[in-house]
């Protein structure tokens, strides 16, 4: 069967690498949706600009695509680092391929970011370690536990045989430790409850967590949403206090910073990979805080129960909203440096398909 236009541009659109097709005067022509994202253009407003307008410092680029059209022949560039518009750069393959099939030569070029595999395998790496750890936190649990139930036991059965209030407050001091302990171990092992995913618009549920946010800080929390994006099938109270969990961490970050600022942002972004499953869209929630940062001793080991950057902290809401993100086959990613740190929660928008 002959395939037509719309069906190569259908199937062009739906693959993972970023494809771009300029012309001879190194114009786009046309972007896939997995270029889009990997170069944070949008393809209708690119359209027909010059690749110095879509990348910065192209220089050597313009000259290679004007070395392929000149001479014919395939040129590939590993680890090449592009400098986005945004300023943002990003490690990738790329290659210039010259296409003669119209009065003028074209050239497609084909990007394959490093970037995003090395967080393939960092992800799968972490995903690894916490399973061990949750694994880990199971049988410690079961161990302490057990003997919290007999030493809690045993002070209920003494407390009947005391009389005095001063005896009585030992017990009574037993038993709420004993609870204590047994209420940290439950929080250490995470969600108990299976999510129950029902439709849900995003967009209430970040009203929610910012309404409490402005509440207990006194932040006046910036929203920048996408009203396009749909409703997805998750667990609600899941899913909103995985979203506190860091909302208020950020928060929590920002005191003592001058003109604190805290910002939710959504956006969807194509053929988007988690693990190794690809998703032809995901929904992306950015908290963005312009604090002192993480600091960079703790950062491989953020996610992890009891680690956190605070003196106060327990360490346990990120390690808690991660297994939640992980519940809805979803990922949190973050990137942090002093006045900027943004944590972005991805979730499949296709559930359960």
């Amino acid at each position: 069967m002959e395939l037509t236009a719309s069906m190569n541009e259908n199937i062009l659109d739906n693959i993972s690498t970023a494809l771009l097709s300029l012309d001879h005067e190194l114009r786009l022509c046309y972007i896939n949706p997995a270029a889009e994202n990997l170069l944070e253009i949008s393809g209708a407003r690119s359209c027909g600009q010059p690749i110095s307008e879509l990348l910065q410092g192209t220089r050597e680029l313009e000259s290679v695509m004007y070395d392929a059209l000149q001479t014919d022949q395939p040129y590939t560039r590993r680890k090449a680092d592009l400098k986005l518009a945004g300023g943002r750069i990003i490690t990738a393959d790329y290659t210039i391929s010259p296409v003669n099939e119209a009065e003028w030569p074209r050239l497609l070029m084909e990007v394959h970011p490093l970037d995003r595999y090395l967080r393939i395998d960092r992800d799968e790496a972490i995903r690894g370690h916490q399973e061990t750890t949750r694994q880990m936190v199971r049988g410690l649990a079961h161990e302490i536990k057990n003997p919290l139930g007999g030493i809690r036991g045993s002070a209920q059965l003494l407390a009947r045989e005391l009389t005095t209030p001063s005896q009585l407050e030992y017990t009574n001091i037993i038993i709420e430790e004993a609870d204590r302990l047994t209420a940290l171990v439950d929080r250490l092992l995470g969600p108990r409850t299976t999510p129950t995913p029902a439709p849900t618009n995003i967009h209430e549920l970040l009203e929610r967590v910012c309404k409490l946010i402005e509440v207990e800080s006194g932040l006046q929390v910036c929203r920048d949403y996408d009203p396009s994006i749909p409703e997805l099938s998750v667990d609600g109270e899941l899913m909103m206090q995985a979203i506190l969990n860091i909302a208020r961490n950020a928060a929590q970050s920002l005191a003592g910073t001058p003109d604190p600022e805290l910002t939710l942002v959504t956006r969807t972004e194509r053929q988007f990979t988690i693990g190794t499953i690809r998703h032809r869209l995901v929904l992306k929630i950015d908290v963005i805080d312009n604090g002192p940062g993480i600091p960079e001793g703790i950062r491989d080991q953020l996610f992890y129960p009891m680690i956190s950057g605070r003196p106060e902290g327990t360490g346990l809401g990120l390690s808690f909203a991660q297994s939640i993100v992980h519940q809805h086959h979803g990922l949190i990613e973050f990137t942090s440096e002093p006045g900027r740190t943004v944590f972005t929660i991805i979730i499949p928008l296709e559930q359960g398909k």
